[in-house]
């Protein structure tokens, strides 16, 4: 809805639609006026599927001859089922002519699928990445699932079970269940059958359909907590009554066998055993995702409170599944310092999953940095796009990131972000085209890892100029990672001398010049071997600036590779060792033959490595909605005075 037009009454008589603030807040940026009371004349009245409580909405429509708008939850929700676990939607079905499950009559998105062309390259492109980044991330409509879950050996037969009374049953129970299961054991004779539970079922909020009673053999209950991506690669048929699982089998390469008559039955893509005489067209797989849920949804971001695309809700589920899988078993950290600690808890002390004290138990340990650990323990530390402003300043993070043995910038071992850089060429090509269109709209932004603004000073555009980056010289950075040159005035010095003609822009590192930390080249020495010095410049305007860059390990380096710039180093960062960049010191045995393009590395060290979270909550948020917040500069202030002065003590 634009700002120009007027929204339109949706008069209720649920007390969710008036209490939940986030199924409201959809509902009106969708262009719906919640409201009570008797509707007037382009009033619409609002029901909630076919609840209990949805035939006073429909009695009131029927007697002031008001239309009626169904609202349902989309088809990505939420991580955990909200009767599991309270959780606002991802997203809301609004339909003015039906409600998706309800084969008995025409819905709007039986309609999109039956007549929209859905013919568009893009839009089928957009379907097909979507397909493969919900199976590389294992999303679907609830995802805490367990992704390192494997799943029995190949050759089983899924039956998907449901809840009792579900609304989606449309009056089937126990029999029709029974009987379906039959047919598969039947079909089936030889395969073992899974009858793969509801997740609100297996937390105990609701009862299944499966009765263990009804005594065949070669079934067994299954309720691990797999991702449905892995329980369907070994399976040789799906059996289902109607539920939103029997849709991802679909794309997980599945024709199943239905025996209700849901959304996804009647198109060509499923063996129906109460088809629909309506649906006569057969679509693609990526047609009937186009329809269901790129154009039938109304999709809601939740971090910048707007109306969104399906691209960005798998993005921010991403981010909360993750969330929920990493932070299974808790945290003990030890050891960080007391500023840390208020922001630590709110990224990962969430339902209390971080303690700072006490016996690991079965948590796992957490310390910063480089500092002594238990064997095993965890290390963290702050993102590639960490803030506005420097940490050494008491800025808060806005992304963390979690290794083990070692962190990334020690070259001698291999840790997380280096198996992940390894692995980046199995990637799907669309998690590809998610890290070149983050990367596009970081170098739109002029984003970089803590975004000080700050101007150019003048000098000669026209003569080709090398860019060498100044670091802090006690940072572990270039401790583990800085080769032989370990300080900012033999940097200066090499640069000079391999670079005899070149106009030097020395720019010394933001903590440095704040004098922070340690790493000052005296000013004769700069004057001396560099033309210009950058002082406080934007990183962001010096890369841009620049024709090459020089660093011994700075993430300045990484920064200019976005941007397409060519970087020499003289130790070994991160980024450095793997094709891209011009390296002076050897590259470790374990990135000998790991090779990658610039999105390949983007991808492992912006979307795969870190972890981000809104400094308003703590809640995890996707790199895009992190790269938002940056632009839009939502952070978190400094820590206060106190914790300053705590800061002074340790």
């Amino acid at each position: 809805m634009t700002d120009s037009e007027t929204p339109t009454r949706l008069c209720v008589y649920s007390g969710g639609f008036l209490t939940e603030g986030r199924l409201k807040r959809i509902l009106g940026l969708a262009g719906w006026d919640v409201s009570i009371g008797v509707p007037n004349e382009n009033d619409w009245v609002g029901i909630w599927g076919r609840t209990p409580t949805a035939w006073r909405g429909e009695a009131v429509a029927g007697w002031a001859d008001a239309p009626v708008l169904t609202v349902e939850d989309a088809f990505l929700r939420s991580v955990h089922p909200n009767r599991v676990r309270p959780s606002p939607p991802l997203g809301l079905c609004l339909d003015k002519s039906g409600v998706h499950f309800d084969g008995t009559q025409p819905s709007d998105l039986e309609t999109l699928l039956a007549t929209h062309p859905l013919d568009d390259t893009a839009l089928l492109n957009r379907a097909r990445d979507a397909i493969d980044s919900l199976k590389h991330h294992h999303l679907g409509k609830y995802s805490a699932t367990d992704s390192e879950i494997e799943p029995p050996p190949p050759g089983y037969v899924v039956v998907i079970d449901q809840t009792e009374g579900d609304a989606a049953l449309m009056g089937a129970g126990k029999a029709e269940f029974r009987e379906m299961l039959t047919y598969a054991a039947e079909e089936n004779p030889a395969a073992p059958i899974l009858v793969k539970t509801h997740p609100e079922t297996s937390g105990g909020a609701r009862s299944g359909l499966y009765d263990a009673a009804q005594g065949i053999d070669q079934v067994t209950l299954y309720s691990d907590p797999i991702s449905p991506w892995k329980l369907f690669e070994g399976a040789i048929g799906v059996y289902t009554h109607s539920s939103t699982l029997g849709f991802e089998a679909i794309f997980a390469g599945h024709k199943p066998r239905v025996f209700g008559q849901p959304f996804y039955a009647g198109w060509g893509l499923t063996i129906d055993e109460t088809p629909i005489p309506r649906r006569e067209r057969n679509l693609t797989r990526a047609q009937l995702f186009a329809a269901s849920m790129i154009l039938y949804p109304t999709w809601y971001d939740p971090v910048r409170d707007r109306l969104c695309q399906v691209e960005d809700v798998i993005a921010q589920l991403a981010a909360e599944a993750r969330a929920t899988r990493e932070d299974r078993e808790g945290y003990v950290a030890l050891g960080m310092k007391p500023w840390k600690r208020p922001h630590l808890s709110r990224a990962f002390g969430r339902e209390k999953k971080l303690k700072f004290r006490g016996s690991p138990a079965n948590r796992k340990t957490v310390v910063w940095g480089m500092g002594g650990a238990p064997v095993g323990a965890l290390r963290m530390e702050d993102g590639f796009l960490r803030s506005r402003g420097l940490g050494a300043a008491l800025i808060p993070p806005l992304s963390l990131v979690l290794d083990t043995p070692s962190l990334y910038f020690d070259p001698s071992t291999a840790g997380r972000l280096d198996q992940l850089i390894a692995s980046a060429g199995l990637l799907p090509d669309a998690e590809i085209r998610r890290a070149e269109r983050l990367v596009a709209r970081i170098n739109r932004l002029g984003l970089t890892k803590y975004n000080i603004e700050g101007d150019l000073p003048d000098f000669d555009r026209d003569r080709p100029n090398l860019l060498v980056v100044g670091q802090v010289e006690d940072d572990a950075s270039l401790i583990h990672g800085g080769g032989e040159t370990r300080t900012n005035l033999e940097l200066l010095r090499r640069a000079r001398a391999e670079n005899p003609d070149a106009l030097i822009l020395w720019k010394p590192h933001p903590d440095v010049e704040a004098g922070f930390r340690k790493g000052a080249v005296s000013e004769a020495d700069a004057d001396a071997l560099a033309d210009v010095t950058l002082h406080n410049a934007s990183a962001a305007e010096a890369i841009a600036a620049a024709d090459a860059v020089w660093t011994i390990s700075s993430t300045l380096g990484f920064e200019a590779l976005l941007r397409n710039k060519p970087v020499t180093c003289l130790g070994m960062p991160f980024y450095a060792g793997r094709g891209l960049t011009s390296d002076r010191s050897l590259r470790p045995p374990h990135r000998a033959s790991h090779e990658v393009t610039l999105p390949q590395l983007a991808h492992a060290c912006l979307i795969g490595y870190p972890r981000y979270f809104d400094p308003r909550t703590g809640a995890p948020i996707s790199p895009e909605a992190a790269v938002s917040l940056l632009a839009d500069g939502v952070e978190m202030p400094p820590v206060n005075k106190l914790m300053a002065w705590l800061r002074s003590l340790f």
